[in-house]
């Protein structure tokens, strides 16, 4: 960047310097050398009026005196200079040969630079003119205006030398704005590319295109490292969910495998057979619901078009799933509640059935003594479906990770009850897909509360009966 100033601004000067020094000098002389031959020439014009000689001389004198010209007139034969010269004085030698002057036949002039005693530069033009065998030779110092041109040449160069040093001082500078930057921005990026994602790319740079391409590239480096920690968690996750699937199938085929071999023994009696027959039917069952529940996720995870919405009667719902889980209430002496008021939703009636089913279930699963409510309340355009039990109730530390796949607060109580430990995980995706969010609060030993939200539909106008 640097030589790319360098070569630009450095043609500039160099074409500027050539145009000062060959053609605007070239220009000065020739104007100065017009000057003086037109001087000689109307010196040359009243000298030759004069024929007598020492006319000649006054004319001369005079003359010197008016322009502040050093005159001599040359012939053949002759010199004349005046003695009283006020400009410097002409040098010994004339510009052109006096021995040839017969042989010359057209007007003849020549020009020439020399110094005076004062080291004073002279302009000098000696002009022949045959009409009268005369050389009329005349010298004049540079005048004001040639003098202020020839000081402006010399500054007119030095400026630009000087902006030549200074162009390329200032694209030092600019290139290393320019450069410094970039070179950070470089190895941000090649960092970014070999995986270090921690630093953030910092310009000190006034210019707001930097601040900006920095800025964006500190958003898709954190863009890429959010996304390659979830893939990391994503992937932990995967291992988790595929060792946990394999123990959870693989506990239910050994207690059917066991149970099946201890029915081919001999000598056993009915009830013995019928035993083991029911154990193996248990495990059977568990091991379809675990089926079950995972495709459910998978078909829920995969597929959002699963939720068919319709307007339906959340009291129906609610009264149905309690009716289905009375029993299991009743068999551990649990109160069930759950007479809730009328409200209507916009929802997957069968999904939610599903949700209620889980929660209803799992509260009763968990309470050894006292009840398992379930409540409903309008909240604006949303109406709350709250599920409270009184049961052992979950640490904190446990409340983040209750609706993973497979995560069991309590592995043995859960097997126990037949659980499959993805009933939470099912209850959140059929929400999420809902567009909506389930929650939980609890205290140790005193119960747990599982709360989420359904959009409120008015009540459906029925439909008038044909006559």
């Amino acid at each position: 960047m640097v030589l790319t100033f360098a070569l630009f601004v450095g043609m500039a000067v160099v074409g500027v310097g050539l145009y000062v020094l060959l053609v605007l000098r070239g220009e000065m002389r020739t104007a100065m050398n017009q000057t003086l031959r037109n001087q000689a020439h109307r010196i040359a014009v009243q000298v030759e009026q004069e024929p007598d000689p020492v006319q000649r001389g006054r004319t001369v004198d005079d003359l010197t005196e008016l322009r502040d010209l050093s005159i001599a007139l040359i012939t053949p034969d002759t010199t004349y200079r005046p003695t009283s010269q006020t400009a410097s004085p002409l040098p010994a030698d004339t510009l052109i040969d006096v021995s040839v002057l017969r042989s010359l036949e057209n007007e003849t002039i020549r020009y020439a630079r020399s110094e005076s005693e004062g080291d004073q530069p002279l302009f000098v033009a000696a002009l022949y003119r045959p009409s009268s065998n005369l050389i009329v030779q005349v010298a004049q110092p540079p005048p004001p205006l040639y003098d202020l041109a020839r000081r402006s040449q010399v500054v007119l160069i030095l400026g630009m030398v000087l902006a030549l040093i200074l162009a390329l001082i200032g694209s030092f500078v600019a290139a290393y704005q320019v450069t410094t930057p970039l070179t950070r921005i470089s190895e941000t990026a090649r960092r970014v590319a070999e995986g270090e994602f921690g630093d953030e790319i910092r310009v000190d740079s006034r210019a707001a295109e930097f601040q900006d391409l920095a800025d964006s590239l500190n958003r898709a480096s954190g863009a890429f490292r959010e996304k390659i920690e979830e893939l990391e968690r994503m992937t932990r996750l995967q291992s988790e969910f595929i060792g946990n699937v394999s123990h959870e199938v693989r506990n239910p085929i050994f207690s059917i495998s066991g149970y099946l071999e201890a029915l081919g023994t001999p000598g056993l009696d009915d009830e013995q057979r019928k035993m083991y027959a029911e154990k193996a039917l248990t495990n059977l069952n568990r091991l379809q619901n675990l089926f079950n529940d995972l495709i459910d996720i998978a078909r829920l995870e995969y597929r959002k078009d699963l939720i068919n919405r319709s307007v339906f009667d959340l009291k129906d719902l609610v009264d149905e799933v309690a009716e289905m889980l009375r029993p299991k209430a009743d068999e551990k002496d649990l109160d069930l509640e759950a007479d809730v008021p009328r409200f209507f939703v916009h929802a997957d009636r069968s999904r939610i059935r599903q949700v209620l089913t889980n929660l209803i279930e799992n509260g009763i699963a968990y309470t050894d003594s006292g009840s398992v409510r379930c409540r409903v309340q309008r909240r604006l355009d949303k109406v709350r479906i709250e599920i409270v039990d009184t049961g052992q109730g979950i640490d904190e530390d446990h409340l983040d990770r209750i609706f993973e796949r497979f995560y069991r607060v309590d592995p043995d109580r859960s097997r126990e009850s037949g659980g499959t430990g993805l009933g939470l995980s099912i209850v959140k995706q059929i929400l999420q897909a809902h567009g909506e969010e389930i929650h939980v609060e609890s205290t140790k030993g005193r119960g747990t509360r599982f709360w989420f939200d359904l959009p409120y539909e008015p009540e459906p106008e029925p439909e008038a009966v044909e006559a």
